[in-house]
């Protein structure tokens, strides 16, 4: 049987990075854990009480350094949605973490992604949004798979689970175009996992998207 292992973590320490930078003790580690956590689920809930549901964020990095100042970078392919008119949002935002954290202060930096449709997290936002729109999960996975064509991608992998179109027995459907080698350790490998709220129950959707084989950062050279 094969073991399943998370693409990006897999690759942490070799050709990816983490998205919390930061040392801390011991015994201070896993209240730290929980409050990146608590700040990236406060970003996304207070752009859904916003109403921006399309903020095409694609990453959340959060460093930390020894004098209590925590620096969130916002990677988003649409950074005046985040900013808002007037900077109304950027500053609800930081009003709303600094009320939760207290004894640190908090520096947000808004970063805009240069080509949107080559992050995971961005093409799985629009597969989502559109099998909540009830369009066929076929035409879905294509336009999507239309969409990595334009860009410079070596290779895509487009899954869905679930009672798809509403059958009344689950199933999975995937395509893929070109390569994707998950087990290739210098292989840059994008990889979302999210689910879709549909009328007929929840659809599980997973996107891999395999940008280009790194070297110089493989430390087993």
């Amino acid at each position: 049987m094969g073991h399943k292992t998370h693409p990006l973590g897999f690759r942490l320490g070799i050709i990816q990075e983490d998205k919390s930078l930061w040392y801390n003790e011991a015994k201070l580690y896993a209240s730290t854990i929980k409050q990146d956590y608590m700040i990236r689920d406060i970003i996304s809930k207070l752009l859904r009480v916003k109403r921006i549901i399309s903020s095409g964020i694609t990453k959340i990095v959060i460093h930390r350094n020894e004098r209590k100042k925590i620096y969130i970078e916002i990677q988003t392919a649409i950074p005046g949605r985040i900013v808002g008119k007037g900077g109304g949002v950027l500053k609800a935002l930081d009003e709303k973490l600094s009320s939760v954290i207290i004894d640190q202060e908090i520096l947000i930096n808004i970063v805009q992604v240069k080509d949107p449709y080559t992050e995971a997290t961005l093409l799985a936002a629009i597969l989502v949004k559109k099998l909540e729109e009830r369009v066929s999960f076929r035409k879905a996975m294509k336009e999507i798979v239309e969409r990595y064509e334009t860009q410079s991608l070596k290779g895509i992998k487009v899954q869905i689970s679930g009672r798809l179109n509403g059958a009344e027995i689950a199933r999975t459907q995937w395509i893929r175009e070109g390569r994707v080698p998950l087990q290739t350790l210098r292989a840059d490998i994008d990889y979302c996992s999210t689910t879709a709220q549909t009328k007929y129950g929840i659809l599980g959707v997973k996107i891999w998207l395999f940008k280009d084989e790194i070297l110089e950062k493989n430390l087993f050279n």
